[in-house]
């Protein structure tokens, strides 16, 4: 979040910011465009974030003490409002067993009413940021053409709150409350619509992937594990290990969700995590799956495609 003010968004107060903000859109349409994308501002502001947000919660629980802010408290209560939705839009009588058309009712909610959300969480003077930040926020939960969920629309939401950061509504002492309240909480409603609506996993490599739906809490919650006193990569295969610390670890909490919703042996649904036990060390976990991010989701362009840029997360060249 040390990157906050490098753009543009960042205009004194006297001048009327309307011009600074834009309506993302997708610039990456082509393979060859991929290196735009690793070259872009988004792209070092995006890893910067995700980096920055690794460092602050390595070796800390998610129970710990942390400062919650106003903002964050409001984010919280955004996602309660998304949660409260699913209750009230119950899945439909239908033939095909996934991707159930009422989230498609769900999502024509959040499409409608995603730039109020957004405009009661950000300051006053940053009203104009409102068009341009909740797109990332509507990109976060899914497609409602497809009824899928996937690493680029996670990607989604940390980008959301990432612009959050570039605007000012997040603070450097928000950092634990991003990840350990506000992304947890998300987490939770992003399971609640993928198991109510029957949602695909969007790109799914199926065994050779690392999950179905998720990336980013096992790196955050690998690095909250780094140096812990008793517990190595190997122990997360031991479920009464999982059940007892999954309130404290974000990885745990993944591993508990993935055993609730997959049957047979662990080694034959997730081979990717069940290989990852083998390593000796969280500190070398955490450093391979920040690789593996890298390499399997933010320098694919299936999932790249899919990314919108603005003037918050620019396409434009890292200026030297």
């Amino acid at each position: 979040m040390a990157e906050t003010e490098q753009q543009s968004g960042s205009t004194p107060e006297d001048e009327a910011p309307e011009f600074t903000y834009m309506v993302p859109k997708k610039e990456i349409s082509m393979v060859p465009h991929m290196g735009k994308w690793k070259k872009s501002q988004a792209y070092a502001d995006y890893m910067g974030f995700i980096l920055t947000l690794n460092e602050s919660v390595k070796g800390k629980k998610l129970t710990c003490d942390y400062k919650v802010s106003e903002t964050a408290e409001k984010l919280v209560d955004l996602l309660a409002t998304l949660d409260r939705w699913i209750d009230e839009t119950p899945p439909v009588d239908q033939p095909s067993r996934f991707g159930n058309k009422a989230y498609r009712t769900w999502y024509g909610k959040l499409d409608q009413e995603a730039e109020a959300l957004v405009s009661a969480v950000i300051p006053a003077d940053k009203h104009a940021a409102a068009a341009e930040i909740a797109v990332y926020l509507k990109e976060s939960v899914g497609n409602s053409t497809r009824i899928d969920y996937g690493t680029g629309h996670e990607a989604a939401f940390a980008a959301f709150l990432c612009c959050l950061c570039k605007v000012g509504a997040l603070k450097v002492e928000d950092q634990l409350a991003i990840v350990f309240k506000v992304f947890a909480r998300y987490l939770s409603v992003m399971r609640k619509l993928q198991r109510t609506y029957r949602m695909e996993p969007a790109g799914s490599q199926g065994v050779w992937g690392l999950d179905d739906f998720q990336f980013l809490p096992f790196i955050w919650g690998s690095s909250q594990l780094v140096d812990h006193p008793t517990m190595e990569p190997r122990h997360f295969l031991d479920e009464k290990v999982v059940n007892e610390h999954h309130s404290d670890y974000m990885f745990l909490d993944c591993i508990k969700f993935i055993n609730e919703m997959k049957t047979g042996p662990f080694a034959e649904h997730s081979n990717q995590l069940w290989n990852i036990s083998a390593v000796p060390l969280w500190s070398k976990v955490n450093q391979g799956l920040i690789r593996m991010y890298k390499a399997e989701c933010l320098e694919k362009f299936p999932v790249i495609q899919h990314f919108k840029f603005g003037s918050l997360l620019s396409i434009e060249p890292v200026k030297p």
